[in-house]
């Protein structure tokens, strides 16, 4: 393995990372609203938080890249307001693997919320808890294993982002080039080889989050 190999896996892991640390409590928080509450547009809202799951990855990419463009809402706030790009550097990597994981810390961690039954809440307000107390020591505890299994499966989803990725980051070296671009690009140029390498590392990641949040969800179950 050649440093530019150990610096696109450290650029893949490291996104990764933090863009599931960035939707971890809009994730948990929307997931609550959905499973719990009935409110005006929810049903647009669920829509919407789908779309990235049916749409095609590049159809998202465009949307980003024309909302954190120079020329975007988004894009043109942040220039004039930190002098800073999106598009094409390390943030627009994170915005795509956040945008298309999110839906899989939602469904998941929205799961865990309508597993728990409501009586249990209802059970410690009649005990004197509050609302908030409720929900952080009944909740939140029992929710537990579906939120890491959220985070889990999001981290995962984030490591294998090609579309978006690609249309709105491109393939910088150094710069925005994950692993799933680095694969795409060997196999464009010939080099079978090495997209084989990195493939296997991608292969062994993923399945080792997977089986991480397998064995984490038995062990709680035990528990």
């Amino acid at each position: 393995m050649t440093a530019d190999d150990a610096q696109v896996i450290g650029l893949t892991l490291g996104t990764a990372g933090l863009s599931t640390l960035i939707i971890f409590p809009f994730g948990v928080a929307l997931a609550w609203l959905l499973a719990r509450k009935n409110w005006p547009g929810k049903s647009l809202v669920e829509t919407l938080v789908a779309l990235p799951l049916v749409m095609p990855p590049v159809a998202t990419g465009l949307i980003l890249l024309n909302l954190l463009g120079r020329r975007g809402p988004i894009g043109a706030l942040v220039q004039n307001t930190f002098g800073a790009e999106i598009v094409f550097t390390w943030k627009a990597v994170v915005a795509a693997m956040a945008v298309m994981s999110f839906p899989f810390l939602v469904r998941t961690v929205r799961l865990a919320f309508e597993e728990i039954d409501p009586r249990l809440e209802h059970v410690a307000r009649t005990l004197g808890a509050n609302p908030a107390r409720a929900f952080l020591t009944i909740t939140l505890p029992l929710a537990a294993r579906g939120m890491v299994a959220g985070a889990v499966w999001a981290f995962a989803r984030a490591l294998g982002e090609f579309g978006a990725t690609v249309l709105v980051a491109g393939n910088i070296p150094g710069r925005t080039t994950v692993m799933s671009v680095a694969i795409y690009s060997d196999i464009q140029l010939g080099q079978d080889g090495h997209a084989y390498q990195l493939l296997g590392v991608s292969a062994v990641l993923a399945f080792a989050a997977i089986l991480f949040s397998n064995q984490f969800s038995r062990w709680g179950g035990a528990r």
